[in-house]
């Protein structure tokens, strides 16, 4: 029998900003479509969420980060008792608060938050943003009423791609439209292409050495580059005409206006960000890991929507020779954007707010 009930929704996931951002971009699309929900978020008292979900005005409901130990040591030999023991608290958020689903994004908290739905009985939504799913992903898709992706090719069972949620002032930008404010605001000169280099908010390394190796050598071209650095590494680096550095952007949609190119770590997010965008993009995955960042960027590179580096071979040789020349050509670049468009998908939120909802309100 169909509820007329409020639907009480537990939304888990949380510790980067891979599982926080999309968790909150569906929130905000289930409180918008379904003005009379009710949405908890349950996370963990030290990850982003803690300070990013009361922030997005959305009840932050913590328990302790319990990982999951991979060798035999004193957290193993600790493992079992805590785990029951978060297992135990989520079962009684699960009663006390009368929920009727969960969607888990990925993360510490949604074992116990799938397993206490299951013995509940409670139905469960996940979304997975990688191409090679977590250990706790695995977990929540064996039994799950939905299980949705990012990406094509997930091994989890069921599986549909309706892409990565994500907030609308990304998700809906008009690039073209935005552009010339988005220039203004940066500085930079709206006749000349902009390369947008970014490692994310920590930055990275050797993304940052290599452009500011290369940048005199794109300045002295007529381009531009607009230099995300990371918070705390902008450092010894010194701006040039043209060559613009900022160790951070609070609105990461003014960046992806002002660029033509963008050069980037390839995370499920940014990828999924850049190509509902429509920016061509130059993808260096991280070279750690499980290799899920090069697996993130091979679709998009396939289909004709990005280009896709090694670490090990991103210097400033290679800026110059392969990436400046791109960024000269402009019938290049907008095939690369078509591509990038036709990939990409705007509304996940708004689909996988429906799908919790109407899950919801059948349970």
């Amino acid at each position: 029998m169909t509820t007329t009930t409020p639907p009480r929704i537990l939304l888990a996931g949380g510790g980067s900003a891979g599982h926080v951002s999309p968790l909150l971009a569906t929130a905000a699309q289930i409180v918008q479509r379904t003005p009379d929900a009710e949405v908890l978020v349950l996370g963990t008292p030290d990850g982003l969420e803690a300070d990013l979900v009361p922030a997005a005005g959305f009840e932050l409901l913590t328990i302790d980060k319990v990982p999951f130990p991979r060798r035999p040591d004193g957290a193993a030999l600790r493992f079992p008792v805590r785990f029951v023991g978060t297992l135990r608290e989520v079962r009684g958020i699960l009663r006390e608060r009368e929920i009727d689903v969960v969607a888990g994004f990925g993360g510490y908290v949604c074992p116990p938050a799938y397993l206490a739905a299951f013995s509940a009985r409670l139905p469960v939504v996940v979304h997975e943003a990688n191409r090679r799913p977590g250990m706790a992903n695995r977990l929540g898709a064996r039994r799950a009423a939905a299980v949705l992706t990012a990406f094509d090719g997930s091994t989890l069972p069921g599986a549909r791609r309706i892409g990565m949620p994500m907030r609308d002032g990304i998700a809906h930008l008009d690039r073209a439209a935005r552009r010339a404010d988005a220039i203004a605001g940066f500085g930079l000169d709206p006749e000349r292409p902009v390369l947008l280099a970014t490692g994310g908010s920590l930055g990275a390394l050797r993304l940052n050495t290599a452009v500011t190796e290369a940048a005199a050598s794109f300045t002295a071209a007529d381009v531009q580059i607009l230099h995300v650095t990371g918070r705390g590494k902008s450092e010894g680096i010194t701006e040039i005409p043209g060559y613009r550095v900022v160790e951070y952007v609070s609105a990461m949609e003014d960046a992806y206006a002002a660029a033509d190119l963008a050069l980037t770590r390839s995370g499920a997010g940014t990828v999924s960000e850049l190509t509902a965008v429509g920016l061509p993009a130059v993808l260096v995955p991280l070279p750690i890991g499980n290799g899920e960042q090069a697996l993130n960027g091979q679709e998009v590179v396939a289909a004709g929507g990005a280009q896709m580096v090694p670490d090990a071979e991103l210097d400033a040789a290679h800026l110059r020779g392969q990436v400046l020349p791109l960024l000269q050509d402009p019938t290049r670049l907008g095939a690369m954007a078509d591509a990038a468009r036709a990939f990409g998908i705007a509304d996940a939120a708004e689909v996988l707010a429906d799908v919790v909802t109407g899950v919801a309100r059948r349970a």
